[in-house]
């Protein structure tokens, strides 16, 4: 297993520090979002980006038509109300299993310093790895006109690494506080301005090795297409905040198209 040394830039981000732990942490509470630029180093991106281009071919590609929400179209309202509307996600996936045992992202992940950091930033007790043997890392590929459709994560957060950017377009957009899951205010109005393209997105830069804390469960985001022939890479690092967590069965086979 590698160090974590020689897969974060210690110097520029010192995720023991206390001070630095706070910065963070005050950002992501004010913006929503925290991008660490040029957390990997370079050899480290390199490495996995490596093992990207090795296990592609094992690569889970699928295309989903869901709902911004990313629950079952409601029969109480029609097709072209902003609940039931659809939009298209379209990508491939490695999944966990497929992660070699000496890879970075495993160092990575399993580093107490770095759950510690993440555990003070997003203000969670503890932070668990999936129970299933498929979720915990996830390494995406978004090939030309592949895209994440608008919606809301389930997820109180996410925790991503930039591998590769691809030639145009994968942009990430979003728009930040649009409802309040926990009062059960879905805002379709607002849903429906995004969809029809009447709302102004930001969009989040995010360069090759950045890692990007986002919460996500109350800010619509997406993906939008990419271009050209260079994949987009982009890992997701999985974790609970209670232990013994698996990803349904149904989810698995919908993701992964196998449940381990």
């Amino acid at each position: 297993m590698m160090s974590l040394a020689s897969i974060v830039n210690l110097k520029k981000h010192p995720i023991s520090d206390k001070g630095f732990m706070q910065s963070c942490q005050d950002k992501l509470d004010r913006d929503g979002v925290l991008v660490l630029e040029g957390f990997l180093l370079p050899k480290a991106v390199a490495l996995v980006k490596n093992e990207g281009e090795n296990h592609e071919d094992q690569a889970y590609f699928c295309e989903q038509k869901h709902t911004v929400y990313l629950n079952p179209q409601d029969p109480e309202f029609d097709d072209t109300h902003p609940r039931n509307r659809l939009v298209t996600s379209s990508k491939g996936c490695i999944t966990d299993d497929q992660i070699p045992e000496n890879s970075p992202l495993q160092t990575l992940y399993h580093d107490a310093d770095f759950q510690k950091f993440l555990c003070r930033v997003l203000k969670e007790k503890a932070l668990y790895q999936y129970a299933d043997p498929l979720s915990s890392i996830n390494l995406h590929y978004a090939r030309t006109g592949q895209e994440l459709g608008w919606h809301f994560d389930n997820s109180s957060f996410a925790t991503t690494l930039m591998i590769q950017e691809p030639e145009a377009g994968g942009a990430f957009e979003y728009v930040g506080d649009l409802r309040d899951a926990d009062r059960g205010d879905m805002n379709f109005e607002g849903v429906e301005k995004v969809l029809d393209g009447e709302t102004a997105v930001s969009q989040l830069s995010m360069g090759v090795g950045a890692l990007v804390l986002f919460r996500g469960r109350n800010a619509i985001h997406r993906v939008a297409p990419v271009e050209g022939e260079r994949t987009r890479m982009l890992v997701v690092l999985a974790y609970n905040s209670e232990p013994g967590i698996a990803l349904s069965e149904a989810a698995r086979m919908t993701f992964y198209g196998r449940l381990g």
